[in-house]
């Protein structure tokens, strides 16, 4: 009788299982490392603008993009910048366009809310509440048309679902059985109104109308995540259609990050509970300690090591220079 510790194949499971899973963990931790140098980088004055911060929510984006190929596809949302990463972007130019530098990846155009990487399969973030879905959904349908076995992702909030263009693109992915896969990242608040205020109904069962697979996992549990999404990739990359994840999450910081004062609609306990009892790295940290994947040692290494790499691409997005002023009229469609 063969064993399982004598099963070469299942000794090269289990080592992949565990890099698998080491891997999630170092990509959430340089998603937060990455917001935090963004905060910092608002507060001293030296970004334009605002930014939307991704912090709490790190074990959506990771579970479902190691759910994907680097070839699929995604579209992103104002609090993309988790995506983006997740998906495979390089933390220097993202700083470079966050600061407006020509050596990001929109040549400093787009700024926070606007990032797109197609070499790792990232059609862009959108400023625009639900602006995102057409285009994911028209992804999926090229995709299906050339044959080339690409999914689309489109990630959206929970306030995106009073935004009829996402129900109308819904229903043509389920009669055209488009490989696509909605992701509604819902972390409770429309801004500054909790969404039971605002929309009617179930979540799943506005997905459900249409045929769609829906389903709701617990979004920071980096493994239920990707657990979830791989399956429904799986389903419409094999032509079954689209599907609907609902991922139950929780945004640390304000709305963006000048909403500092948030007890006018959220208390100070409801956020301690969230950072205290529900954070996704440090849910996935335990878990990996008493798997026996890593210790302690290995997780906090792995966390000066994301550190150093924010701090470098911070200075390299300092120190580049301007895109010139005679580029101001190109790249410019609308």
């Amino acid at each position: 009788m063969t064993t399982a510790t004598s099963n070469p194949q299942a000794g090269r499971d289990r080592a992949s299982d565990k890099q698998l899973w080491i891997h999630a963990y170092r990509q959430m931790v340089r998603i937060r490392l990455f917001e935090e140098q963004v905060n910092e980088l608002y507060t001293r004055a030296l970004m334009p603008g605002l930014a939307h911060l991704y912090s709490g929510e790190e074990a959506v984006a990771v579970g479902v993009c190691e759910a994907l190929r680097l070839e699929d596809y995604i579209t992103s949302t104002h609090r993309g910048h988790g995506h983006c990463l997740a998906k495979g972007a390089s933390p220097d130019r993202m700083f470079a366009e966050l600061l407006g530098k020509e050596a990001g990846y929109c040549r400093g155009k787009g700024g926070s809310m606007h990032i797109a990487d197609p070499a790792t399969g990232n059609l862009g973030a959108n400023a625009i509440v639900g602006g995102s879905v057409g285009i994911a959904t028209g992804a999926a349908f090229a995709a299906k048309r050339l044959g080339n076995g690409r999914v689309a992702v489109c990630f959206f909030g929970e306030g995106a679902l009073g935004q009829g263009s996402l129900y109308e693109v819904m229903n043509l992915a389920q009669l055209w059985k488009l490989p696509v896969l909605y992701v509604c990242e819902n972390n409770l608040y429309n801004e500054y109104t909790h969404y039971t205020e605002t929309t009617a109904g179930t979540i799943l069962g506005r997905a459900r109308a249409f045929g769609l697979e829906a389903t709701v996992v617990d979004g920071q549990d980096v493994r239920a995540v990707r657990d979830a999404a791989l399956r429904l990739v799986t389903r419409a990359r094999a032509g079954e259609g689209p599907g609907f994840l609902e991922a139950d999450t929780y945004r640390y910081s304000g709305h963006h990050v000048g909403d500092i004062n948030r007890e006018y609609y959220r208390s100070k306990q409801e956020e301690h509970y969230w950072k205290s009892e529900r954070d996704p790295i440090q849910l996935h940290a335990h878990w990996l300690m008493k798997q026996g994947c890593a210790d302690r040692d290995s997780l906090d290494q792995i966390a000066v090591e994301a550190r150093a790499e924010m701090v470098e691409a911070v200075k390299f997005a300092m120190a580049a220079p301007y895109p010139s002023t005679h580029q101001v009229e190109e790249d410019v469609y609308a």
